[in-house]
């Protein structure tokens, strides 16, 4: 049976990506753990290879306009993909259904949040900042520093989802600020889609995933994308990424307050069952 819940969430997520480029994974993974109930590993996998199919198309659209520069897609996978495939591993040493994997993935999920909601609010101070106080970067030095952080997003991205969107750009119009703004987003979701598919891939080898769960996202998604790109030049795009900082703030500290109940009721519980003496 079609569950209408997720093909109108993935509506609605798919028309913020599109207004503003940013807000997939940011958005998806919390919405399937708070209000369906998924559990966070579950969310993290099925997003991620929901996101790789509508980043697909994203990517697509660039790549016929020209606004995507392969070797900076080629840095970031370079440090991406390794650090991805080494996160997996280490997960799938956990119990992907334990208390411990599901409080890794929300520890990390909100730190993400947090990071990009400040990305979103601060991006422009945090440019000028830059490059008022560093010189910029030779070229060597700064494809090392693009596969560094190709490795940090790498890493953010397996754990919570969250990281290839917002966070990316950022790192990408600090360490090339010569490059058109098209070109680096371009560029950023070229990375993004052999990344969530990699990411992917690996949760559903451990057994992360809902198939089920990524068709009906991407049944709303789709239309909500293309609805989204035709607005998005008739909607202010800085009150859109003041409205979206301000969801993940409150999404992250819900889910942190929902994860310290958790945790301070397992702590309860332990001593019921084993009081001291």
């Amino acid at each position: 049976m079609i569950d209408p819940l997720y093909v109108l969430s993935g509506f609605c997520v798919g028309l913020l990506v599109g207004m503003t480029g940013i807000g997939g994974g940011s958005l998806m993974t919390p919405l399937l753990i708070l209000f369906f109930g998924i559990h966070p590993a579950t969310a993290v996998g099925s997003d991620l290879l929901y996101a790789a199919a509508t980043k697909t198309g994203g990517s697509l659209v660039h790549g016929l306009a020209h606004s995507i520069n392969w070797s900076i897609v080629r840095r970031l996978a370079l440090g991406s993909i390794p650090a991805s495939i080494i996160t997996l591993y280490a997960l799938s040493l956990m119990d992907p259904g334990s208390a411990a994997a599901s409080s890794l993935v929300t520890i990390v999920l909100c730190g993400a949040l947090m990071m990009t909601a400040g990305v979103l609010i601060f991006r422009n101070r945090i440019s000028t900042a830059w490059r008022a106080h560093i010189e910029e970067l030779d070229p060597r030095d700064t494809a090392i520093v693009t596969v560094v952080v190709g490795a940090l997003v790498g890493v953010l991205v397996s754990i919570s989802s969250v990281g290839a969107g917002a966070i990316g750009v950022m790192a990408l119009v600090i360490l090339y600020p010569k490059l058109p703004v098209a070109s680096i987003v371009g560029s950023d979701i070229a990375h993004a889609v052999p990344l969530t598919l990699v990411a992917g891939v690996g949760h559903w080898i451990v057994g992360t995933v809902d198939w089920r769960i990524i068709g009906l996202l991407l049944a709303g998604s789709l239309p909500g994308i293309f609805l989204g790109s035709y607005f998005a030049v008739r909607v202010a795009e800085t009150a859109l990424r003041l409205l979206l900082a301000a969801t993940l703030i409150v999404v992250a500290g819900k889910l942190a307050f929902d994860h310290l109940d958790k945790s301070l009721s397992l702590i309860a519980a332990s001593f019921t069952q084993h009081p001291t003496h």
